[in-house]
């Protein structure tokens, strides 16, 4: 039997030899999030402002969220080194620039029949970078791309809106037919001897269909609050700054070495599966202290991301590491 998220947060922490999560870190971003929550700055909305982002009425709204969720992984690079970057943008906002650019071009991206036989050289123009640096994992992103493509021509009439229906407003059916379908998902691991997961993309495009539609009509899900946050390498750093995680000094060694830690490396383990637990406390604390609507892991994941996206320089000023790890599950 494999963990859910929920659980394999809880089972790790218990278990910790690296990673510790701080009562007095999780009070003190707990109220910040309920300021931002309360100011109305934290909602679903928010989604729809990005720029790249596509609105609920848009043509292939789904098979846009699906392919982006399909190649959103892995995109850092050392400090000190050129990134792969596009239109000015790095990372995930980079990466949505790039499918947004191959669609004004006419690339039929958002087809699983083009994109399930798509070639390298195809795949390496529409992620063609502002400098000489490739897209990190170029030959599993095609790999990724492919085994999509051939599952949703197979299994659900060539488009993502049919997987969506099949769930029928359960964010849980949906993650499970997510994961169960689409092998390059499948975002698990073995932690002392027990199956855990994690399921950081899987997760994450829940998450999107819901904030994309504003948690109205095709993004209603009446068990949301079965969605953990996005087990990544960005929103710890936020973490920290908030005092909610502490390493012990050889994890902080070991990060500010530049180390790169393989998936599934019990360090890697343990930070993935603290961030899980820390964001439940902290909606578990700022849900206590909301009187009415109540805040869920997405809205909070979306907060801990767009704070370290804000605040990269004074984070790295105060020189707080991310685990690196080259895989495409984040």
């Amino acid at each position: 039997m494999v963990l859910s998220p929920k659980e394999t947060g809880r089972l790790i922490l218990e278990n910790c030899k690296f990673v510790t999560i701080k009562q007095e870190g999780i009070e003190k971003l707990g109220n910040v999030l309920v300021e931002e929550f309360t100011s109305g700055s934290l909602q679903p909305a928010n989604f729809s402002q990005v720029e790249f982002h596509p609105k609920p009425d848009d043509l292939h709204v789904l098979d846009w969220l699906f392919v982006v969720d399909t190649l959103n992984f892995c995109f850092w690079n050392y400090d000190d080194a050129e990134g792969w970057k596009v239109e000015g943008y790095t990372g995930y906002f980079a990466l949505c620039a790039t499918i947004n650019r191959a669609l004004k071009e006419k690339v039929d991206i958002l087809n699983p029949k083009f994109y399930s036989t798509i070639s390298e050289e195809q795949l390496k123009k529409i992620f063609r970078s502002d400098t000489k640096v490739e897209i990190p994992l170029l030959a599993e992103r095609l790999k990724c791309l492919h085994e999509v493509g051939a599952v949703l021509q197979e299994n659900f009439e060539s488009s993502f809106d049919n997987v969506v229906k099949k769930a029928q407003n359960s964010a849980k059916s949906l993650l499970n037919l997510i994961i169960s379908n689409f092998k390059c998902f499948q975002d698990e691991a073995l932690f002392e001897s027990k199956q855990v997961s994690f399921y950081k993309r899987a997760q994450i495009l829940v998450g999107d269909v819901w904030a994309c539609f504003k948690g109205e009509g095709t993004g209603y899900f009446k068990d949301i609050d079965e969605i953990t946050m996005f087990a990544d390498y960005r929103i710890p750093q936020t973490l920290l700054w908030y005092g909610v995680f502490e390493y012990n000094n050889e994890l902080l060694k070991k990060l500010e070495s530049n180390a790169v830690l393989k998936n599934g490396d019990r360090e890697e383990l343990e930070i993935r599966a603290c961030s899980i637990h820390a964001v439940e406390l902290l909606k578990d604390y700022a849900n206590k202290r909301l009187e009415t609507k109540k805040i869920n892991s997405i809205l909070i994941d979306h907060f801990l991301w767009d704070f370290r996206r804000k605040h990269v320089t004074e984070i790295d000023e105060k020189g707080l590491p991310f685990h690196k790890v080259l895989c495409i599950y984040y």
